[in-house]
């Protein structure tokens, strides 16, 4: 089941949804757009010849209150909002459609876990033949909530638990890379 707006008000005022800053003009119909924060990686194209899973990938790591990303360019940003979500709950990462009908895709992997807490990673990608200007504060996606049918058995705890700032992949500390797989 989907939240609306009275659902989320209500969790975010009893503080089993945190959501930090936010602000009342953020919360939509059945979601809550996040703001873009200062904090910014790029894939260090000059010192990685290829990306693979098994180890770390290098980024170049700024902040700035403006950034262009130029025509067919990805790059990580995170959001503005440090968000805590209760093992019950899970979210989506959503687009907004206005900045997607300029050729900007925004994701986050799509999915936010039960008891994920953290600033959200957003990839970021300009489809368009133009360079994007990102200004930190606007909002750029959504989250929308889905109430679980029982709380997670096992909630998040992984490896961007707790996050702040852009964080890059670490796909490298995948279980598949470990010697200790546990099969069920």
């Amino acid at each position: 089941m989907i939240l609306s707006d009275k659902t989320i008000k209500k969790l975010l005022e009893s503080k089993e949804l945190i959501i930090e800053p936010i602000t009342s003009e953020q919360i939509q119909p059945a979601s809550v757009d996040m703001r873009i924060g200062r904090h910014f990686l790029k894939v260090d194209e000059n010192c990685t010849e290829c990306m693979n899973f098994d180890s770390p990938i290098r980024y170049l790591e700024f902040e700035a209150d403006e950034v262009i990303i130029p025509p067919h360019s990805f790059l990580l940003a995170t959001t503005m909002e440090y968000v805590k979500l209760p093992n019950d709950l899970t979210a989506f990462v959503e687009g907004r459609s206005s900045i997607g009908r300029m050729g900007l895709f925004i994701q986050n992997a799509g999915w936010v876990d039960p008891g994920f807490e953290g600033e959200i990673t957003l990839e970021l990608y300009n489809a368009n033949r133009l360079p994007i200007k990102l200004k930190a504060g606007r909002r750029v996606c959504q989250l929308v909530f889905s109430q679980m049918d029982d709380v997670a058995e096992n909630p998040y705890e992984g490896k961007y638990q707790g996050q702040r700032k852009a964080i890059g992949s670490k796909v490298f500390d995948d279980i598949e890379n470990t010697k200790n797989k546990q099969y069920y």
